[in-house]
């Protein structure tokens, strides 16, 4: 906890580094010298990763990393990593492994004894849930709901009677019958939308799920959502 001096990165090593959520002011000088430092970056997205290594004046060879293709790219970091290398993870933004590709390489690291750590960072769960309102000594991240209608509502209804306050990920293109979904299976819970976050159109709506549903019918949504719903 102590002392602000930044260590060259040892080697071999597993990092997942947590990359900006919106604004590129909010990386932080660990997760850059990490980055500068390893043998490789495995990027959930290589163009995106591409336009924030260039930013930073970084120059590292990408290795695509991503949910269609973790069952071949996984192998060939582990392999780097057992040769001696330094690889950084880094998702589209946020902590990699968390919504995003990284779980299953950290849980095959383990197994083989390869060190692993986490550059910590941005996060769109914790910022959402703070600036929500609603009570953040206790809460349950969900990710991504199911996309139709039957099985989102046997999904949220698993925590119909839980006191803690829940935390999902939605694509604006299914906000509205997440949030209708949301209202039949818990009733008109206190609730908020979050969405930009840390960028200049940064928005977090507030009110009844009732009244968050009206909001969205009135707007065209746009990015990623995160909705915090109050619990039982």
């Amino acid at each position: 906890m102590g002392g602000d001096e930044i260590e060259p990165p040892p080697r071999p090593m597993l990092y997942l580094v947590a990359t900006p959520i919106g604004n590129l002011g909010d990386i932080t000088l660990r997760a850059l010298e990490t980055l500068r430092r390893v043998d490789y970056v495995a990027s959930e997205d290589t163009r995106k990763t591409g336009l924030l290594l260039r930013h930073f004046e970084i120059k590292k060879p990408q290795i695509a990393f991503h949910e269609h293709n973790e069952a071949q790219a996984g192998p060939r970091i582990i392999a780097l990593l057992q040769t001696g290398n330094a690889i950084a993870v880094v998702s589209n933004a946020g902590t990699p492994g968390v919504a995003d590709p990284g779980y299953t390489l950290v849980r095959r690291a383990i197994e083989l004894d390869l060190p692993v750590t986490l550059i910590p960072g941005p996060s769109a769960v914790v910022m959402a849930l703070v600036l929500s309102g609603l009570p953040s000594h206790s809460f349950t991240f969900r990710g991504f709901p199911p996309r139709k209608s039957g099985k989102r509502r046997a999904f949220l209804a698993t925590d119909r009677d839980a006191p803690h306050t829940l935390i999902f990920y939605e694509s604006p293109h299914r906000l509205r019958e997440f949030l209708a979904d949301a209202l039949a299976v818990y009733g008109d819970r206190p609730a908020a939308l979050a969405n930009e976050l840390t960028k200049l159109f940064e928005n977090v709506r507030r009110g009844r799920l009732s009244e968050l549903i009206a909001f969205v019918d009135e707007i065209e949504p746009r990015g990623e959502y995160v909705v915090v719903i109050g619990g039982a």
